[in-house]
Formats: structure tokens, C-alpha cells, sequence
């Protein structure tokens, strides 16, 4: 009898354990939702199974959570990088720890580089203790390499990643193409901005082509495109409107191509750069074509980026234009978003819009803020507690939490900040744990 009494105790306290690991109630914070609840004070966020269960005031918290007193901290969506190539790059001067750049005929658009993902990279942990929780990682051009092999204007597929350390390492695969416009595009077609665009337009038109003559294509009825079937069907969902397509330009030139061939092709555009794209605000509106810019970029780095400004977002998102940042340094600096945000604000645009642009925006660019960006009901459970204002270049994450898990709150850099900082003992810096 003592023995099934000590079993059925036992087994109650594991069962308790298990409901206290699957459930954290997160009390007494500012919230900001990103979401219709807009910013509730004094909240209560309930997390079930990496889940947001409830968000709101006057919650009553679930026997046997674990509770987290965040009185006089700020809550907000984890942060979402818009663009780079986090996982892909560990050091960027040696070519063999660099697995995103395009090369050759053989894969252009449909170029993947999600199998190359690194879920176990150093840069991962040092952008997400600073509250990276979602990042886009997306194939770019380069140089050639020694055998001649150049880039092409269309680079291949990008897909969301979350920088956790369980579950799919996969939010959405293939999500959108990426492009070459601009100096890049010139580049790599021939020196030619025009060479670059027919180049695309060309791929396109053929792909179009390639869905109306599928099945005789595939029969061996002789045709010849200007790129391979696997790009091919990379660019059917693109002008289908299942995919978006990615443009990297600056200059207001190229951007006014974007909207062109946007209208043209039926495509979903999103322009990354976008230092001119001020200039032409209402009309990118008007055209739904969304903007990931840098909002620190105001000097003329190149000829594409004569007239760089810092209120671009802040008339970008007056405009109403969807507004995301993440331009610039995108892979070991992505948590520099942030202070891009900051200063946006600081130069016109509102604080509530900023937030926004580095949370849901790229959320709803690439078609998955049904399950991350904003804190709602249903959603995963990507949130940062923080000390202070998020878009002040001095505060920094206290917790991150990406689908529910509490993150270690630790990279390669911390480490070491942490071994050479100690003063306590006689060995050498080198022997000191």
C-alpha cells in the first residue's frame, strides 16, 4: 500500500513538473502587442506548448505555471531579421564558411540555400540574445571564384528560419527569389544595368512560357529557355503570386523598374536597399511594394545612393508603404536592426510604425504572421522582456523566448568577455575557465 501511495506521488509530482515546464505566465509588464490589442499595461502573458495561450489584463494565472514577475519591464514580439544570411556565413573572408553566394548556370532562381542552414553557427546565439528570433536567410552574389564561375542577376530561393535550438529549424521554405538590380545587377550582366533587366525580364517571359507548354515541353518537344527547368519552377510561383520576389536596388531609377515589372508580371516585389526610395513613396504604395532599407544609411556610398537620408522610413511608412529594416550589415550585425529602428525614429518616423518594421512587417512581407511577429492569441511564442526602451542604443534583452523556450542568454563573445574579465586568481587569461 506505501508503495502505490509513494508511486501515485511520484507520478503526480512528475505530472506537475511537466505542466510547470509547459506553462510560464509572464505578469506585470508593458506589452506592447504589435497586434489589434495595440499596448497593454500591467499584462499577463500565458505561454502553453511554445504557444501564446492568453495576452491581456487581468489574467488569472494557471495552477502550477512557472511564473515570471516582469513588473516595470517592456514585452515585445521577438525580432525578425529581414534579410541576411545568419546560419550561412560564419566568417566572411574564408570562402569555405560561406555557403550563400550564386554561382554558374546551372541554378540561378532556383538556387536553395536552406539545406546549407548551420542551426548550430556561432553567429546565431550572438544575434539572438540581442532578440533576433525569425531571420530570412538568402542566397547573394559574389565575386567569381578561381574557375571563372560568376553570379547571375537571379541569386535563388530565401526562407525563413527560427534561431532556436528545437523544433524545424524551417518557418517557411522558399518564401521569395532574389534579384540583382542596381551596381550588383550591372555587375554581373555584362556591365549593364539594361543587360541585367532583359536578363530578367527574358526569365520571366520563359517561365510563363514554360507553364503554358509544360506537358509538351516534358514529351521533348524541343524549346529553349534562357534558364534552367529547376529555375523555372522556382519563377512559376513567383508569377503565380505565390512567391514574392526579392530586388536588391537603391538608385530611384531601378525602383521605378521594380514597379514596372511588378505591374507588368503580376509579381509580389520587395526591394531591399531602397536608400532613393523615398523619392518615390506614393507610388510604391500605391503599387503594394514593400521596403527593407537601413535606417542609419545617409551618406552616398556609391553613385545608387546619391541622395540617402535618414527619414526614408519615416516618409516611406507616412506614405503608406510597408516598411521593414535590415539593409546593410545583415548577417553578423543583424541585431543592429535595432538601432536602425532608433534611428528612424529619431528622424520622423513613429515609434509604434518602428517597432513594427523589425517585428511584423517582415512577418506579413514573407507571409508568415500567422505565426510570428505580433503577441496574439495562437501564435509562437517569440517575446524579448526587456529593461528599457528596445530602440534605445543602450538597452539590451534581460529574457528572450523563441517558440516558448527560455534561450540561454549566452554566445562565444559573452564567454569570453566573461573569462577574461576575471581578476581573481594567478593563472594566465589563456588558462582561466
Amino acid at each position: 500500500m506505501r508503495t502505490t501511495i509513494r508511486m501515485t506521488a511520484t507520478v503526480l509530482a512528475f505530472a506537475a513538473s511537466v505542466a510547470s515546464a509547459q506553462t510560464t505566465a509572464i505578469t506585470g509588464a508593458t506589452v506592447h502587442t504589435v497586434g489589434p490589442e495595440g499596448t497593454l499595461e500591467n499584462a499577463t502573458i500565458v505561454i502553453e506548448n511554445g504557444r501564446i495561450a492568453e495576452v491581456g489584463t487581468g489574467i488569472r494565472v494557471p495552477a502550477g505555471a512557472e511564473v515570471i514577475d516582469a513588473s516595470g519591464k517592456i514585452i515585445t514580439p521577438g525580432l525578425f531579421s529581414a534579410m541576411g544570411q545568419i546560419g550561412l556565413s560564419e566568417v566572411g573572408a574564408v570562402t569555405g564558411t560561406n555557403d550563400a553566394v550564386q554561382r554558374g548556370d546551372d541554378f540561378s532562381a532556383g538556387f536553395d540555400v536552406a539545406d546549407a542552414y548551420n542551426r548550430r553557427s556561432v553567429v546565431i546565439p550572438i544575434s539572438r540574445i540581442d532578440g533576433i528570433t525569425r531571420a530570412l536567410i538568402a542566397p547573394r552574389a559574389g565575386r567569381p571564384d578561381e574557375q571563372g564561375n560568376s553570379s547571375r542577376v537571379l541569386s535563388g530561393l530565401a526562407s525563413v528560419v527560427q534561431l532556436g535550438d528545437s523544433g524545424d529549424y524551417l518557418t517557411r521554405h522558399g518564401v521569395a527569389v532574389v534579384v540583382n538590380l542596381g551596381e550588383t545587377g550591372s555587375a554581373v550582366a555584362a556591365g549593364s544595368r539594361a543587360a541585367a533587366i532583359q536578363e530578367l525580364r527574358a526569365a520571366l517571359a520563359d517561365a510563363l512560357d514554360y507553364r503554358r507548354n509544360k506537358a509538351a515541353y516534358e514529351r521533348g518537344d524541343w524549346r529553349e529557355y534562357s534558364v534552367s527547368t529547376a529555375d523555372l519552377e522556382a519563377l512559376i510561383s513567383v508569377v503565380e503570386g505565390d512567391r514574392s520576389m526579392i530586388f536588391a536596388a537603391n538608385r530611384a531609377s531601378d525602383i521605378e523598374i521594380v514597379i514596372k515589372l511588378a505591374s507588368e508580371f503580376g509579381l509580389s516585389a520587395i526591394i531591399i536597399g531602397g536608400a532613393e526610395a523615398w523619392m518615390l513613396a506614393h507610388e510604391l504604395a500605391a503599387a503594394n511594394v514593400s521596403v527593407i532599407i537601413d535606417g542609419t544609411a545617409n551618406l552616398p556610398g556609391n553613385f545608387d545612393r546619391i541622395n540617402a537620408r535618414l527619414e526614408t522610413g519615416g516618409i516611406l511608412a507616412a506614405a503608406g508603404v510597408r516598411v521593414a529594416f535590415g539593409a546593410g550589415a545583415q548577417t553578423h550585425q543583424a541585431r543592429n536592426i535595432t538601432q536602425s529602428a532608433g534611428n528612424a525614429v529619431a528622424n520622423g518616423m513613429d515609434w509604434d510604425a518602428a517597432l513594427e518594421a523589425i517585428t511584423l512587417a517582415p512577418a506579413e512581407m514573407y507571409g508568415v504572421a500567422g505565426e510570428v511577429g505580433s503577441i496574439e492569441t495562437g501564435k509562437s511564442a517569440d517575446l524579448i522582456i526587456w529593461g528599457a526602451d528596445p530602440l534605445e542604443l543602450t538597452s539590451y534583452p534581460e529574457q528572450v523566448f523563441i517558440q516558448g523556450e527560455s534561450i540561454p542568454m549566452e554566445s562565444r563573445q559573452t564567454l569570453l568577455r566573461d573569462r577574461y574579465l576575471q581578476t581573481d586568481t594567478v593563472k594566465p587569461p589563456a588558462f582561466r575557465h
